[in-house]
């Protein structure tokens, strides 16, 4: 796969995660596309836990639909870490 290949589909992945992804994400266009290719990678570990033709931990990039779904993973688990609780 080529490198502006890979950023398209990160690209891609990521402005249509922030779309489904209810709540402001105030992020530029880098920063999308960062969060588009981290869900890839994760939407690759996801997607080697139901395909098994390769190793489990191997890192690679997978199609649109598990980067989408990997990059709605990340936004969420960011999300969940940036919150603070304030007791009072």
């Amino acid at each position: 796969m080529s490198i502006i290949a890979f950023l398209v589909i990160g690209l891609l992945a990521g402005l249509i995660a922030r779309a489904l992804m209810p709540g402001n994400q105030s992020m530029g266009l880098i920063a999308t596309t960062l969060l588009g290719i981290a869900g890839s990678f994760v939407g690759g570990f996801i997607a080697s836990l139901f395909y098994t033709n390769g190793h489990m931990w191997d890192l690679h990039p997978t199609g649109l639909l598990f980067s989408v779904l990997g990059a709605m993973l990340v936004l969420l688990l960011v999300g969940m870490a940036g919150r603070t609780r304030r007791v009072v």
